[in-house]
């Protein structure tokens, strides 16, 4: 009759085999953790600085506003007039995008991420189920390589009764971690496309607007209909006759 081991007293399984798939899910589980936190971090430093853009905009076409040359120069405050309308515009569509980015993606970014640190707790308390396994099947491994004398059979029972309920308590949390981790895992696609659709309809509808607002500006202040190459021989042609006075030229 062969021999029997403590393998064969506790299951088919050792605990290796029964580990490696669970540590393979742990590992796929911790990168989609720090992809899920860089995503939401990420996200949350775009709306900030989206949000500087349109107030540094503003900010600046109130400055212009507010220049002296407005008080001189009716065609000149006209055009800083429909800029600064325009930037507020453009301020208030900015805000409304983030706010909409911020209820439909970073918020459910955030909730998802709350979850892990659950999970992570369940990796540890199978990990520490296995330790206690692996401790004690190694205590009735030595027993089962010792003479079979009669203190050494009852210790050898002894162990392998204290073996098996540790055994199962380190398979049935394996088992729930098997079963789960990859539920989880799969369901991600589901949760997370609601909320990129959102983000794509949000700038859709951001970038919309920007070409209407910036489109009625460009036809209230492009009075001369001038290129841009055209605009810039102007510019030189000024800067030259300023550079011509006695007060600016070069000694």
């Amino acid at each position: 009759m062969p021999k029997r081991t403590s393998k064969d007293m506790c299951g088919e399984a050792s605990p290796g085999l029964l580990m490696w798939s669970t540590l393979h899910m742990s590992r796929i589980h911790l990168r989609l953790e720090e992809q899920t936190k860089k995503l939401h971090k990420d996200m949350k430093k775009s709306t900030e600085a989206d949000l500087a853009m349109s107030k540094a905009a503003v900010k600046i076409s109130g400055d212009l506003l507010g220049n002296p040359l407005c008080e001189q120069d009716q065609a000149f405050l006209e055009s800083m007039t429909a800029l600064d309308t325009a930037m507020k515009r453009m301020d208030a569509f900015n805000q409304e995008k983030v706010n909409q980015i911020q209820k439909t993606v970073i918020d459910p970014l955030k909730k998802y991420s709350s979850v892990f640190p659950s999970l992570n707790m369940s990796v540890k308390r199978r990990e520490q189920a296995l330790q206690d396994y692996k401790r004690l099947q190694s205590k009735v491994e030595k027993y089962e390589e010792k003479e079979k004398t009669g203190p050494i059979m009852v210790k050898l029972h002894q162990s392998r009764e204290e073996l098996k309920p540790v055994r199962e308590e380190f398979e049935a949390k394996n088992k729930q971690l098997l079963d789960e981790m990859p539920k989880f895992y799969n369901s991600r696609i589901d949760y997370f496309q609601p909320s990129f659709e959102a983000l794509i309809r949000a700038q859709v509808a951001y970038f919309t607007e920007m070409h209407t607002i910036f489109t009625e500006l460009t036809d209230q202040i492009d009075q001369g209909g001038l290129t841009d190459e055209q605009r810039k021989q102007e510019n030189e042609s000024k800067l030259n006759e300023l550079r011509s006075l006695s007060i600016v030229a070069d000694d």
